[in-house]
């Protein structure tokens, strides 16, 4: 008797897409009956002016995780289209995280010094030469777009968010009109890399070869417009900071106190788990040796994602209000358990996708509170300094992952979860000291 092989296709039900859209749309449009804040992100009490700078941001940091969403995307489609191996891929990979982590440690600093428009302005420069120069040559240089690509990444980790928390602080506005910008920060980004898909999947088509430089179009379309609307619709006053004071006043609020070295590890923590999560997924899912259609899952955990961000003004001006430290510390610990569940080579599809929907949740949830953590320990002057550093042992250690698991093939998939299981139990270690210290050392100037 022959032995019949199921050769089933797994994808999601629509009724989780539907289940993720509709709670996304409750939890943002029912908070205002349960906030106990006098203003929320959509009263018409908030002052005109504050919703004009907040939806001018928006707008640019949407056009710039469109353009994060599409290289990314398309990315990944280039390398298979031109028939790179899997050990060229992994190369790939570490190339892109060796430039980060060598230009990381200072690109922060440099950042804060320049202004952050001009840095913003850098990371639309390099996608918009990256998008001509893939639509310009038959076959682009996978290095060239790979270096000027990990570049532009590491200044969108950092760049929107000090340039947006600079200028709020300068026009006088309310830290939580601030706090609520950090969390539409990751629903928006969430919802434009869900769009970068989509688009993406429209403008190649059915024909390939000929639509394989259209995602490359739609770049430098973003890129331009982007670039115009930063320069003639967003003033900034000129001011190129003095490298002797910037290194001082970094010294005494940055590498002097430990409350700071905790916040700093909680985000390379939390960087390092996500970048072998996206690293990972797919191989994880497709074990078992089924085909998976990854395609309708990558929205399921970005809507996740999404989700998560809107829990953090429930939690911080609902009913009961929570210290942001004290929620920290269960989601780093949620989201270790997750990974550590994954690392047993656990291979039911259907569990792994509700697994790794909580992970983003409570992503969408930590990314955000991170951010406002950093308004009430950072000074804004040092701010963009202060995240890429805090990047750079992540990125080491996502090099020391992708060389030995995938070059060599030293450690396994399974190993490589654990550690980043291990590093989200030591974020949520980070968060509890970080409560029991007390007081804040560095408090901004505009009361809550």
């Amino acid at each position: 008797m022959g032995i019949v092989i199921d050769s089933s296709v797994w994808e999601p039900k629509t009724s989780l897409h539907i289940f993720i859209f509709l709670a996304n749309f409750l939890s943002i449009f029912l908070l205002p009956n349960f906030s106990n804040k006098t203003l929320t992100p959509f009263d018409h009490g908030t002052s005109p002016s504050f919703l004009r700078f907040q939806r001018n941001f928006l707008l640019i940091f949407i056009f710039a995780s469109g353009m994060e969403g599409i290289s990314s995307v398309f990315g990944e489609f280039e390398l298979a289209y031109y028939g790179v191996s899997r050990e060229q891929v992994v190369v790939h990979l570490c190339v892109g995280y060796l430039v980060a982590f060598f230009f990381s440690a200072f690109l922060g600093v440099l950042c804060d010094l320049i202004g952050q428009k001009k840095a913003c302005l850098s990371f639309c420069t390099l996608h918009l030469l990256v998008g001509i120069w893939r639509r310009i040559t038959l076959q682009p240089s996978v290095w060239v777009a790979n270096i000027c690509l990990s570049l532009a990444t590491s200044i969108f980790s950092f760049c929107f968010e000090t340039w947006m928390a600079v200028e709020h602080d300068k026009l006088g506005y309310r830290r939580d009109n601030l706090i609520d910008t950090f969390w539409l920060m990751t629903f928006f980004e969430s919802a434009s890399f869900i769009g970068s898909q989509v688009l993406a999947n429209w403008l190649l088509g059915s024909d390939v070869e000929k639509s394989v430089v259209s995602p490359s179009i739609a770049n430098v379309i973003l890129a331009m417009i982007t670039i115009i609307y930063i320069t003639k619709c967003w003033a900034e006053t000129p001011q190129m900071a003095v490298f002797k004071e910037y290194r001082m006043s970094f010294y005494a609020y940055i590498f002097c106190d430990k409350r700071i070295w905790l916040l700093a590890c909680a985000q390379a923590c939390i960087h390092f788990s996500v970048a072998v999560f996206w690293i990972l997924w797919a191989p994880t899912l497709v074990a078992d040796g089924r085909e998976v259609h990854l395609g309708l899952i990558f929205p399921c955990l970005l809507g996740a994602r999404m989700l998560g961000s809107t829990a953090l003004p429930w939690l911080t001006s609902g009913p009961s209000s929570i210290r942001t430290e004290d929620y920290l510390v269960y989601a780093f610990i949620i989201m270790g358990l997750v990974l550590f569940v994954v690392a047993y080579d656990y291979q039911e599809i259907g569990v792994l996708v509700t697994l790794f929907c909580l992970f983003h949740a409570c992503a969408g949830l930590i990314l955000p509170s991170l951010a406002r953590l950093r308004t009430m320990y950072v000074p804004n002057e040092l701010r963009g300094g202060m995240i890429s550093l805090s990047l750079a042992p992540a990125n080491v250690a996502i090099l020391f992952s992708l060389v030995q698991g995938g070059y060599y093939r030293n450690i396994g998939n399974a190993t490589i979860f654990a550690f980043a299981s291990l590093g989200l139990f030591g974020a949520a270690g980070c968060m509890h000291v970080l409560k029991r210290w007390g007081k804040q050392p560095y408090e901004n100037g505009h009361k809550l």
